[in-house]
């Protein structure tokens, strides 16, 4: 296989009608670390909304409970990515994840702009610090599975274009990033979390690297020390060149989903998707974001 095979292929696909399938492509066989780290910092940026970051420090499911939020969260995703919404994988996913969200009082808005990051957060990366940028057909195809997701979910006034997607998550950003104790000790959490996946001589190093890719409004909402430029030039050059070198390997032949990822340390002996998630009483904790004006179908 060429290494732009697949790319050919995806581009004889509709967008529209396989979307899901165009996705599953692109994450688990031209991308699967990329979008990881994608979708990592995706759901990051949640918690710099105070309304988010409050809520979930106060069901401390990113707190006390770090991994298993982290693998629960990356399964229950990737589960209808990799068996489709109308599969029983899939819609036992989505069914977990409207039971929980279910539980709380969560704003449309933030439910809306939580899906914003799934859409918008891989696109950058991707195009940032991958092998190649994505195409046209898959950047639509991400704007069409993650649109259907959120209809599943319930979420009114959803965008509709990538661009649309994209100015309701730069514009509420704008309005409501900003400095909240509890959002920040989320985000500690979440920094200790990712550095105990390695040798922990290199927990300071890899604490200063993550920073150093975060944007200069994420950095002020948590109070962290903006990287020297330097800093941000040596690591963002390091990520880039692992994309480069990418490149140049043949093409992945096999897929490479989430519940295969080395970060997913929680279910040894495997798991059961219906038993994944929080079971929280509501209004008590175990959702990751709180919702007005009525609860999420399943």
């Amino acid at each position: 296989m060429k290494r732009f095979a697949r790319l050919e292929q995806i581009r004889r696909m509709d967008p529209h009608e396989e979307a899901t399938a165009i996705l599953r492509l692109t994450s688990a066989y031209e991308f699967p670390w990329d979008y990881t780290r994608a979708l990592e910092l995706a759901l990051y940026r949640t918690y710099a909304v105070p309304s988010i970051g409050r809520l979930l420090a106060e069901t401390a499911e990113l707190t006390e409970r770090t991994q298993k939020r982290y693998d629960d969260t990356s399964l229950l995703l990737d589960a209808v990515v990799e068996h489709g919404f109308d599969s029983t994988p899939g819609r036992t996913a989505v069914r977990r994840i409207n039971q929980m969200h279910r539980s709380y009082d969560i704003s449309n808005d933030d439910m809306r702009y939580v899906l914003c990051t799934f859409v918008v957060m891989p696109r950058r990366w991707i195009d940032a610090f991958a092998w190649r940028r994505l195409s046209q057909h898959e950047i639509t195809a991400f704007t069409v599975h993650y649109g259907t997701l959120g209809r599943h979910m319930g979420i009114k006034d959803l965008p509709e274009t990538y661009e649309d997607f994209e100015a309701c998550l730069d514009d509420y950003e704008a309005a409501h990033f900003d400095w909240d104790e509890a959002g920040r000790r989320v985000s500690d959490a979440t920094l200790d979390l990712m550095a105990s996946w390695y040798p922990r001589p290199l927990a300071p190093v890899l604490r200063t690297g993550i920073l150093a890719l975060l944007d200069d409004p994420l950095l002020r909402a948590f109070r962290y020390p903006v990287p020297s430029p330097g800093t941000r030039a040596l690591v963002r050059r390091a990520v880039r060149l692992r994309g480069r070198a990418v490149r140049l390997l043949p093409p992945r032949r096999s897929p490479h989903f989430a519940r295969q990822n080395w970060e997913i340390k929680g279910y040894p002996d495997g798991y059961r998707l219906a038993d994944l998630g929080t079971w929280p009483t509501p209004g008590v904790r175990g959702c990751p974001v709180r919702h007005r004006g009525g609860s999420a179908p399943e």
